[in-house]
């Protein structure tokens, strides 16, 4: 693998994670990072070990020893940081959710084919040992064919109306934030978009979505059952119901660990991992650079499409607009 340079906009706590994650991959570069805080981007670039900081995001976007941005604004700033960058000619992964409504991340995947550039959604879950090794299990039949997913990614939190989870100018609420997590789940899964879709939802005080359920059924018959919150905490459980068996899997946006269990009697399998896990996505971009390929097969774009495209069902549904749904 060769050795590339990473640039950072966005130096917020999960921009922290993949930094630490990154420190583990001896190819990857810790170069620059920009912030419209010039002092946040020197503490970041202090405590991390970048090379260099800017204090806007065009300053980063064109420099020319960057190779690879990872977008960790928030959600609404990703369209806008992501096109800025590929304009450039730069690599980019953009921290989930991909955009904020359909429109925003077909201009993405637009751009990235005009400029001839790498686009990834950074969903780090899929590329967790722990995933890989579900998707491995199901590939094998040893559940035989999927029926049923259940899901849950809830947390909670003080209502605070100024922070990006509460504040709808900025995307905020369960849905965007963590009920991705169980929309890609499903996507890995079930490979298709599905053919009906029903959802509920609790909007507070602040006009985002403290919960969200969500019933996903497809032509094939399978169904899936997701629940999401910030205002209550959750099991973050995932479980995988096959023909001929389950898989279940503990806090399985983070995933270290799974269970089988078939008719071969119940098999747990321990995938620990170093650092925070980030680290994985990260390697999966250089992968692909270093073969010479503008998109992951692992995490395709028009996966992160339709995945964008649900949940504008869902919030639309629930008659949850964004500001930024306008554009």
């Amino acid at each position: 693998m060769g050795k590339y340079r990473w640039g950072i906009l966005g130096p917020g706590r999960i921009a922290g994670k993949f930094a630490e994650g990154m420190r583990t991959v001896s190819d990857a570069v810790p170069y620059a990072v920009g912030s419209r805080d010039k002092s946040r981007a020197e503490d970041y670039a202090k405590k991390y070990g970048f090379e260099k900081t800017y204090s806007s995001y065009r300053e980063l976007a064109v420099d020319p020893n960057v190779d690879i941005v990872y977008v960790a604004t928030p959600h609404t700033f990703h369209e806008e940081a992501s096109l800025l960058c590929m304009e450039n000619g730069k690599a980019v992964i953009c921290e989930k959710p991909f955009a904020v409504n359909t429109r925003q991340a077909e201009r993405m995947i637009e751009c990235a084919g005009k400029n001839k550039v790498f686009l990834m959604e950074a969903m780090w879950t899929r590329f967790l040992p722990a995933i890989c090794k579900v998707w491995e299990l199901i590939s094998s039949g040893t559940i035989g064919n999927v029926r049923l997913i259940y899901a849950d990614f809830g947390f909670k939190a003080g209502v605070n109306p100024e922070h990006r989870l509460f504040a709808p100018a900025l995307a905020g609420g369960s849905l965007l934030d963590v009920g991705i997590y169980n929309l890609s789940l499903c996507s890995m899964i079930f490979g298709n978009l599905p053919d009906y879709v029903q959802s509920t939802m609790t909007i507070g005080s602040t006009g985002v979505d403290e919960e969200c359920s969500v019933l996903l059924k497809y032509d094939g018959g399978q169904s899936a059952l997701l629940h999401s919150a910030i205002r209550l905490n959750t099991p973050h459980e995932a479980k995988i119901i096959g023909e001929d068996g389950r898989i279940e899997i503990p806090s399985y946006w983070q995933a270290k660990s799974l269970k089988l269990i078939n008719g071969e009697g119940t098999q747990e399998f321990s995938l620990p991992y170093e650092a925070t896990g980030y680290q994985f996505e990260a390697m999966e971009v250089m992968r692909c650079l270093d073969e010479g390929i503008k998109e992951s097969p692992l995490m395709p774009l028009e996966e992160s499409l339709a995945i964008i495209k649900i949940m504008d069902k869902i919030r639309k549904d629930n008659k949850l607009r964004y500001p930024r749904d306008e554009n």
